[in-house]
């Protein structure tokens, strides 16, 4: 038996959080970002995430995230889909990074809680649908409450899945009976945002997942999914397991997943180069560890 989604993934199903790669001076390395593009998507990954928080987007400029967009666009033209992060804490900045991101490609939005000011339910709902009517690309929400200080309630997220232009969220809400009472009563596309949650969410009906692991492991990441559509139920669960300590490692050891991909990408003579401050790079008892999760990921020959 194959596993049969409720909605069509609007943006693929694996969706990796790319880091935005730098050069050793701290500019922006666009080559380094073409280069692991292409690597992600010949991986299995059908869709990528740029200017997310993997990808550093509060210490890149505007104009840094627009020519990050061209720069991939351009590097693995139309196999995957392009979600771009435009949240920002300012509705009317939101809207102007989503009119850039249109012009620069993107195929897709990805657009946070607004921040900081804590607004109430009502504010994030307006937000929201301000930011959906103001261009024509899809937009997908971005719960993260532990970051955002907000939450996008399951009631809230009921009503703007009847916007035409919202059709997706990314759920880091930590909350799996919310999650599932959005899945059981709208059509929106939930990608698991926690890469501890991929298969579970999946396998009560989200699209996919946007996933930071897979920036070191896109391929293992695909083949759960993979497993699991083609009724290798027990595999796919394997598969999970097999990943987790490489998932605690990345996403629970008290660093941010940027700091922990970028760490395990350099030692991998991959593209990505330091971290912006504030963010500080691994130390070495850290990528130590980061290595050898990797190993027992992927069994060297």
């Amino acid at each position: 038996m194959t596993h049969t989604l409720p909605v069509t993934p609007p943006f693929g199903r694996v969706l990796c959080a790319m880091v935005t790669p730098f050069t050793e001076s701290g500019a922006l390395d666009l080559d380094g970002a073409r280069r692991l593009a292409e690597r992600l998507v010949d991986g299995g990954c059908d869709g990528l995430v740029l200017n997310g928080t993997t990808g550093e987007s509060p210490t890149t400029s505007d104009e840094e995230k627009s020519a990050l967009i061209r720069a991939v666009r351009e590097a693995v033209g139309e196999r995957p889909s392009i979600l771009a992060g435009v949240g920002t804490a300012d509705t009317r900045h939101t809207i102007e990074l989503t009119h850039q991101a249109e012009k620069a490609g993107a195929d897709g939005v990805l657009v946070v809680t607004p921040y900081y000011s804590r607004p109430p339910q009502d504010a994030v709902e307006a937000h929201f649908r301000e930011v959906a009517d103001a261009s024509g690309l899809p937009v997908a929400l971005y719960d993260i409450p532990g970051r955002t200080g907000t939450r996008i309630e399951p009631e809230t997220m009921i009503r703007l899945a009847a916007h035409p232009g919202i059709v997706a969220v990314k759920d880091c809400s930590y909350d799996f009976l919310g999650t599932q009472k959005v899945l059981a009563r709208t059509g929106l596309a939930c990608y698991a945002g926690c890469d501890e949650h991929n298969l579970a969410l999946y396998a009560v009906g989200a699209a996919g997942c946007v996933s930071t692991v897979a920036n070191v492991i896109p391929g293992h990441i695909r083949a759960v999914f993979d497993a699991f559509d083609a009724g290798e139920t027990a595999h796919a669960a394997r598969l999970q397991r097999q990943a987790t300590p490489l998932i605690e490692a990345m996403m629970a050891a008290g660093l941010p997943g940027a700091v922990t991909a970028k760490a395990l990408l350099t030692a991998l003579g991959l593209p990505a180069g330091p971290v912006r401050a504030p963010l500080r790079p691994a130390d070495r008892e850290t990528l130590d560890a980061l290595l050898a999760a990797y190993r027992e990921a992927v069994p060297q020959p």
